[in-house]
């Protein structure tokens, strides 16, 4: 291996110990004012996991059954509820029993 590449691979080594090194001090610093508060634990930490939701695929029709009237959208976040603006033209990803069901799975109501 030539001297530049294990320069190279070094300092690389060097750099990710110090980017987590950086990452865990900050975890432990509290927030200053106007700055952003991460839900999730951070780098080299894992995530909080999610709790269960009771959810359901739709079917093949893209319709969701009675007993999961709730249509929610995973790449938006956002689940709505029958009688909304958005619903009937609303191709769900999940179908959940309640909304309460949605909101455990991190998703947000629908606006209109």
């Amino acid at each position: 291996m030539r001297k530049g590449t294990k320069r190279l691979l070094g300092l690389g080594l060097v750099g990710g110990i110090a980017y987590a090194l950086w990452r865990a001090w900050r975890a432990r610093v509290p927030a200053r004012s106007g700055e952003i508060e991460w839900s999730a634990a951070p780098f080299p930490f894992p995530p909080v996991p999610r709790p269960a939701a009771t959810w359901r695929e739709p079917d093949d029709a893209g319709t969701c059954p009675t007993s999961h009237p709730i249509k929610g959208k995973m790449a938006s976040g956002i689940y709505h509820v029958p009688g909304g603006a958005n619903y009937d033209r609303t191709q769900p990803d999940r179908c959940y029993v309640d909304e309460d069901a949605a909101q455990r799975d991190g998703l947000r109501r629908s606006k209109v």
